[in-house]
């Protein structure tokens, strides 16, 4: 598996696992056995990146998710898990994508790291972001938290998410961020406009939903339904009919172009192969795609594939979506389906 820097010092696998979808928004959570043995076999192919949050789970196991992966891991020194702060849920909320509740108070942090660590047994956190921007809490008073924190041992990176570029250099100014993490596929590019940002500051980018949560994967149609109660994908607009109807065309390129695997639907731009530039993350529960790796577990040999010059582009331009500007950030792309 090849390797990739984050920010100055943070090396990790070239594809990591995030392990969101084994716990929370994208249906029941999966059969712990299952999840286990995943997270395992990634783990064993080479994969040393496995991302996981507090609020990762269900209104009866709101931790499924750092419990899951503290326990499929334990004893894995070799491994970089990245956990989040700084949201909770409003369970009072009758959606399935609930509101999120941004606290990012010192007090409220510490508590949070001390039972994140309990739950991942772990005596530190590789990479800590704070989940998103709290209005109420300077970042400054965050980032000085987190400077703290690395004081202590507690945490030996950190890093943002859903970031703008003040809230970044705000931030960086008091205690050098690692990575950066926001949406970003080949339908979701708005977030382009930080890649010169980052590279100035020596920022790693983490990309989520490269996927569009799934749109992208070849595997839904117009006739697929998700569960209301449990699964964000029944209220995204992309997955109505109508849209399916729209992007069908586009899907049909990206498979096309990809060889049929929906790893390889991503924006097509300079250097993305390039070591040290890109960092994918898969993220699947599908069947067909069991553990990451080997034939239709194609996750594992994205890092190392490569297309056909232009296919990225050829796909955003049929999707209507501007052209990719040319950076040399590292890139971390999420693939979830």
């Amino acid at each position: 598996m090849e390797q990739r820097i984050l920010g100055k010092d943070l090396a990790v696998s070239a594809v990591g696992l995030r392990c969101m979808g084994f716990s929370h928004a994208y249906g029941a959570p999966t059969n712990r056995i299952e999840a286990m043995r995943t997270i395992l076999r990634a783990a064993d192919l080479g994969y040393t990146f496995f991302d996981t949050a507090e609020v990762y789970g269900t209104p009866e196991d709101p931790h499924h998710n750092e419990e899951l992966v503290g326990a499929a891991l334990k004893g894995r020194h070799d491994v970089c898990i990245a956990t989040k702060f700084g949201i909770r849920f409003d369970q009072t909320s009758p959606a399935v994508n609930k509101p999120l509740v941004p606290d990012s108070r010192p007090e409220t942090i510490r508590a949070s790291l001390e039972a994140s660590l309990r739950r991942l047994g772990r005596d530190h956190v590789d990479l800590y972001y704070q989940h998103r921007p709290d209005p109420k809490v300077p970042v400054e008073e965050t980032a000085g938290v987190m400077a703290d924190l690395m004081k202590e041992g507690k945490i030996t990176h950190w890093g943002l998410s859903e970031a703008t570029e003040d809230v970044i250099r705000r931030a960086h100014a008091v205690c050098p961020v690692t990575a950066v993490q926001n949406r970003y596929s080949m339908m979701a590019r708005w977030h382009e406009k930080l890649f010169p940002v980052l590279e100035e500051l020596n920022i790693g980018f983490v990309a989520f939903s490269p996927l569009a949560n799934g749109l992208l994967s070849g595997r839904y149609g117009k006739h697929s339904r998700f569960d209301a109660g449990t699964d964000y994908r029944s209220v995204m607009p992309q997955f109505s009919d109508s849209a399916m109807d729209q992007n069908q065309a586009l899907l049909d390129l990206v498979l096309v172009h990809g060889g049929g695997e929906a790893g390889l639907a991503r924006p097509d731009f300079p250097g993305l192969d390039a070591p040290q530039k890109a960092l994918s993350r898969p993220h699947s529960r599908q069947p067909e795609a069991r553990a990451p790796g080997g034939e239709r577990r194609g996750g594992g040999r994205g890092a190392d594939r490569r297309r056909g010059p232009g296919a990225g582009r050829r796909a955003g331009r049929h999707g209507d979506v501007p052209g990719v500007r040319r950076h040399k950030s590292d890139c971390v792309r999420n693939r979830r389906s």
